[in-house]
């Protein structure tokens, strides 16, 4: 599954982006969906998930409140609305997908994802 992530940028502290990401038009519904992030020297890290359905979704702590994860399958996109915006948010943002049998299903490890984007850079200036 070929993902084209895009919106990335550069922000101020305190204020807002929007992410999306494009998938196959033929296997979308079918897919969970994620989001991650890596700052230099880090680690990847989970950021949020959404289920195939779009009725469970799940977030990092460290995002929780501030970010949401949304999904639209008749056009096969998944969106990443991130408002509060912190210099700690700046990374590579990466959407993720894997098929998924049961629609209610998120999943929020790196692992579980099959199929990654090229990354879109996030940078928040403080």
């Amino acid at each position: 599954v070929q993902l084209q992530a895009s919106g990335g940028g550069l922000v101020q502290a305190g204020g807002s982006l929007r992410l999306s990401c494009a998938g196959s038009r033929r296997t979308f519904n079918m897919q969970a969906m994620g989001w991650f992030r890596q700052a230099p020297g880090k680690e990847r890290e989970f950021v949020a998930a959404i289920s195939r359905n779009g009725y469970n979704t799940h977030y990092a702590d460290a995002v929780k409140g501030r970010f949401t994860i949304s999904r639209d399958n008749a056009r096969s996109t998944v969106a990443l609305r991130m408002n509060s915006l912190k210099s700690e948010d700046t990374a590579v943002y990466y959407c993720s997908s894997n098929y998924a049998r049961r629609p209610e299903h998120v999943r929020i490890t790196p692992n579980e994802y099959q199929d990654w984007g090229q990354g879109t850079q996030v940078t928040v200036s403080s």
